[in-house]
């Protein structure tokens, strides 16, 4: 099963800028409706907060089905990836990165996801969080914690909250290593 998530973020406030942010999530599944399979992933982002002028990871590992189900699910996956990021500039909040605007690593990541009908349908919770620590460097690592309500209105539109945290340990200097981000609005389905 091939699955592709593609999202372009664009906010300005009194004609200044703050987000102009792409993000392409790729994933290619063998046999997963099996409790135990292995995954390929390829990840392409840009984030113009975090001057981030293009990140991309490409890796493999595998999903294990803690709670198998079409209404509710629970996932945890362990995969192995290799990152390319193309900052903007080349001073780091920590020195040891500083001279380079172009990091590479060798990442592993731990993701827990899940899915939940509940009200006979009438809220779905959902939520998937990552730890994504640099093998090579113990300075260098992120996570990440989204967690979404969403009401169904009618079959292919729902009402949706969404709560988001991340946090990266290497970011241009003065900048902050957390974000937090709450947000309201309607989810359309083609499917």
């Amino acid at each position: 099963m091939f699955k592709n998530t593609n999202s372009y973020v664009y906010q300005a406030f009194d004609k200044d800028k703050a987000d102009s942010d792409f993000l392409s999530l790729n994933f290619l599944y063998f046999n997963p409706e099996k409790r135990f399979y292995p995954q390929i992933l390829g990840f392409i982002s840009t984030n113009f907060r975090r001057e981030i002028a293009q990140r991309y990871l490409v890796g493999a590992g595998a999903t294990y089905q803690i709670i198998q189900g079409d209404k509710n699910w629970l996932k945890a996956s362990l995969t192995f990836e290799y990152e390319d990021t193309d900052f903007r500039q080349s001073l780091f909040n920590k020195a040891q990165f500083n001279g380079d605007s172009s990091l590479n690593t060798m990442r592993s990541t731990i993701w827990i996801s899940g899915k939940y009908e509940l009200f006979k349908k009438k809220m779905i919770l959902k939520h998937q969080s990552y730890y994504q620590p640099s093998i090579e460097d113990s300075d260098n690592y992120r996570w990440q914690a989204d967690l979404s309500a969403e009401f169904p209105v009618w079959k292919h539109l729902s009402f949706k909250i969404n709560y988001l945290r991340t946090f990266e340990s290497v970011v241009i200097q003065g900048q902050e290593e957390e974000d937090e981000f709450l947000t309201f609005g309607f989810t359309l389905k083609s499917f």
